[in-house]
């Protein structure tokens, strides 16, 4: 009974706070949609890369499993990088209205998979 809150002192969240709060909630499951796309473009690039590596004789030529593997690499790579820029552009449209908007921790998880894509992407080029 003592955790128990009256009515009259709980805060009530007005309509257009609810409404910043659901359009933050979309906005950070945006950029998780990014990122799913990201990772699964880097890691079908791999898989491209691997399995048509040991499987397939070609291996010159402008479609070359290398070539087309490290492309898809390079396009989740951007895709990644794409939903960032278009997350911060959103979230500083977002700030100017709601001043007290807090950082998303979504952001940081995009940012760890970008730079561990980046990695992979040097160690795969550099790689003969």
């Amino acid at each position: 009974m003592a955790d128990e809150k009256n009515p009259a002192e709980v805060k009530q969240m007005s309509s257009n706070d609810l409404a910043f709060e659901r359009t933050i909630m979309a906005e950070s499951r945006t950029l998780m949609a990014w990122v799913r796309t990201g990772i699964s473009m880097i890691s079908f690039g791999f898989t491209i890369y691997k399995f048509f590596h040991e499987s397939v004789e070609i291996r010159k030529g402008f479609f070359s499993p290398r070539k087309v593997g490290m492309f898809m690499i390079l396009m989740g790579l951007l895709a990644l990088l794409w939903g960032m820029m278009e997350h911060r552009a959103t979230i500083r449209k977002l700030k100017k209205s709601y001043p007290s908007l807090e950082q998303s921790n979504t952001r940081w998880l995009a940012v760890l998979m970008f730079g561990f894509g980046f990695i992979l992407f040097m160690a795969a080029l550099f790689r003969q």
